[in-house]
């Protein structure tokens, strides 16, 4: 009986879905991640991504270039997460401060 109940336990965790990873990305005033040169985060499929923001400016993402196009609002505080499903390179830039607000972001 115990092995019936062992077996029953193992075979419904091995068919529940893994939890997505989770990857924030911090928005601060005229800079995603960091000040300096064009950061590169890098993520797995699957993985969601969350923008949070920590300055006082209006700012939002925006995929420019890349193999699916997404925008978040413009706004001062909160997040915006997107579940990245489709590999490839996305060229992230903040419309209100483009050219000198951009990031890359790698999904493998």
């Amino acid at each position: 009986m115990r092995t019936l109940i062992l077996a029953a336990a193992v075979a419904a965790l091995a068919a529940a879905p893994a939890a997505a990873a989770t990857r924030t990305v911090r928005i601060d005033d005229n800079y995603f991640v960091r000040s300096g040169a064009t950061p590169t985060v890098t993520v797995n499929k699957g993985t969601v991504v969350e923008w949070r923001w920590r300055g006082s400016r209006r700012h939002n993402v925006a995929v420019d270039r890349g193999p699916r196009i997404f925008r978040s609002k413009k706004k001062r505080t909160g997040t915006f997460a997107r579940t990245m499903r489709v590999r490839g390179t996305y060229r992230i830039i903040c419309e209100v401060h483009d050219p000198y607000m951009r990031m890359k972001l790698v999904v493998e």
